[in-house]
């Protein structure tokens, strides 16, 4: 299956040990999202329709309510790359 490049983008990040930080308003939808790389640093080019298409792909996904990482699924999607070791 063919992933965007900015959805390879974000998965790098995640595989290097990033984070997806979620906000959402008082009737819990989402309202804002986050992409953090593993130094903290927040990734600009990152939208919820990005988090939604990664999340519909199940490459992401979110355990007893943390951030949400990377998956199985979403490693055996992200292509191979040198800085990704």
């Amino acid at each position: 299956m063919d992933i965007t490049r900015a959805e390879q983008r974000i998965l790098h990040l995640l595989a290097q040990g990033g984070w997806i930080a979620v906000e959402k308003d008082e009737k819990g939808r989402i309202e804002a999202v986050h992409c953090h790389t593993r130094d903290n640093w927040r990734y600009a080019g990152f939208d919820v329709g990005l988090f939604r298409r990664l999340r519909r792909r199940a490459a992401i996904a979110s355990s007893k309510g943390g951030p949400y990482r990377i998956t199985r699924r979403g490693l055996a999607l992200v292509r191979a790359r040198l800085d990704n070791r």
